[in-house]
């Protein structure tokens, strides 16, 4: 392909028969012989060479070099007399491509042109990859800001588990670093997670999908769906592994509620038998009191009759709250009688496993408001659960259970339940106020623990929860004195599934 090229020379007769020579070579070949023409050239005309005498005016070098300046592309090749090309060099350069000294060695100037087409060609290619590479790069961003901005959590797996990549919504609900295992990151976990979707992509380079409970950063726990996709490199072979995982807590809220309403109808139905069973009983005694004209037995029936009916009533209440809508009923009490009724109701249960309850309440405790009934029930559930976790525990011959109860400050009293059991892991911890988790297997509803902290909740307090596997655990329940502002209204409803009577810790802790 040819090249323009602008021949500078003020020999007007060497200028026609150089050109003459170079056209020969298949280039298109201009004749600038004065600066003026110079100019006009370097203005109007596109160059890929110049071919130039700089020494035609005073200006011509200057305009040279601000041209290669302006357009870094075109090729300059400068010849001039020996005594001037030192000072040719010394003025231009690297920005010359090469120096001829007249007269011109044609074989050394067909070596320039060929050198200049080849950078030419190169350029071009530059340029043109250039434009490809602008391309790929605002394909690159837009993939990006999809992998960034997709409404899923995103990360991406070595072999040995540690993240390597992970997308905006990953970074900023549970760690922007790299590099640290998944399994510490989304389970805190000190090992593989058992059946993990990404070690079976790996293996067998297919999308594996698991339902996980995973927690953020701020303790916040999540229901997620997860699906791994193997990333491979150009042989083939699986590089890496992306795991995308979309949060369906709320699904998981509404199927959990409809169960636990199914559960809590069940349990209740059981309840409600036997309630009309004794009343049928207490029919009969009324009826053979009426028929013997029996005042004693008639009066023991009556009152028999009476305390069943108020249980069934309360019952379907009960039912009635959890189906529809249910404020919490507040009152004062004092938060010695709280505490004296949470012991009073599981001290025999820990007597019959011999198990040691040391229990400390003040007297100058103060009042407290409260729905007494459902917080009874809560911390009942929670010490029953420390109960549950001394006797699973076979390695000590004792075991004992403190529960302590003092203000932590005019407005806050604390309830702190302490065991010497068996213990929990850090996933055991996370999980156990999860609806339905249960770390008793089949004797555990996983019903308990999660009520019982829905309860703390609604009254506007906080647990703290320290555990040791091995060891034991400490639950420490912090409630407001007063009724706090924002939970004045606060309802039992059907995005909140609570459930009584609480029978039975789920966690053993």
């Amino acid at each position: 392909m040819s090249k323009q090229i602008l021949l500078i020379d003020g020999d007007k007769d060497h200028s026609i028969s150089l050109k003459t020579y170079i056209e020969r070579l298949q280039h298109d070949v201009t004749i600038a012989s004065t600066f003026e023409e110079l100019k006009q050239h370097l203005d109007s005309k596109k160059t890929d060479v110049i071919l130039a005498d700089p020494y035609i005016h005073n200006n011509t070098a200057s305009c040279l070099l601000a041209k290669k300046k302006e357009t870094p592309l075109v090729q300059i090749i400068i010849f001039t007399s020996k005594d001037r090309l030192d000072s040719a060099m010394d003025f231009f350069k690297s920005n010359a491509l090469g120096y001829l000294e007249l007269p011109i060695n044609r074989k050394a100037l067909e070596l320039f042109l060929a050198q200049a087409q080849k950078n030419i060609a190169l350029n071009q290619k530059i340029k043109q990859d250039a434009k490809t590479i602008t391309k790929l790069q605002g394909a690159h961003n837009f993939y990006r800001q999809l992998f960034e901005e997709v409404p899923c959590y995103i990360s991406v797996q070595d072999r040995t588990l540690r993240i390597t990549a992970s997308n905006k919504r990953f970074k900023r609900h549970f760690d922007s670093r790299t590099g640290g295992f998944c399994y510490e990151i989304y389970k805190h976990r000190t090992s593989q997670c058992p059946d993990c979707p990404v070690v079976e992509t790996f293996r067998d380079g297919k999308s594996h999908s698991t339902e996980e409970i995973v927690t953020t950063t701020l303790g916040k726990q999540y229901n997620v769906l997860t699906r791994t996709a193997p990333l491979k490199n150009e042989k083939g072979e699986i590089i890496q592994v992306m795991e995308m995982s979309t949060n369906i807590t709320q699904i998981r809220q509404l199927q959990d509620h409809l169960i636990s309403l199914g559960l809590m109808l069940t349990s209740m139905s059981h309840g409600v038998k036997g309630m009309l069973t004794a009343l049928d009983g207490g029919i009969y005694q009324f009826e053979t009191g009426l028929t013997q004209k029996d005042d004693n037995r008639l009066f023991k029936a009556f009152g028999q009759i009476t305390q069943i009916t108020e249980k069934i009533k309360k019952m379907v209440l009960e039912m009635l709250y959890y189906a529809k809508s249910r404020q919490l009923q507040y009152e004062e009490m004092a938060i010695t009688d709280l505490a004296q009724t949470v012991v009073d109701t599981v001290k025999p249960m820990a007597q019959n496993y011999g198990i040691k309850l040391d229990v400390s309440i003040p007297k100058t405790l103060g009042k407290i408001d409260v729905d007494s009934n459902w917080m009874a029930a809560s911390l009942v559930n929670f010490l029953e659960n420390a109960v549950d976790a001394c006797v699973i525990d076979k390695d000590k011959s004792k075991h004992c259970i403190t529960f302590d109860v003092k203000k932590t400050s005019r407005k806050t009293v604390c309830f702190t339940i302490t065991d010497n059991g068996m213990g929990m892991d850090t996933e055991t911890k996370n999980k156990m106020f999860t609806l339905f988790f249960s770390s008793k297997g089949s004797q555990g509803t996983g019903l308990g623990l999660f009520i019982a902290h829905r309860v703390i909740q609604y009254h506007g307090g906080t647990v703290d929860v320290d555990s040791t596997p091995g060891k034991g655990s400490s639950f420490c329940i912090r409630l407001p004195l007063q009724k706090p502002d924002d939970v004045k209204n606060n309802t039992i409803c059907r995005d909140e599934p609570l459930t009584l009577p609480l029978t039975g810790a789920d966690t053993q802790g």
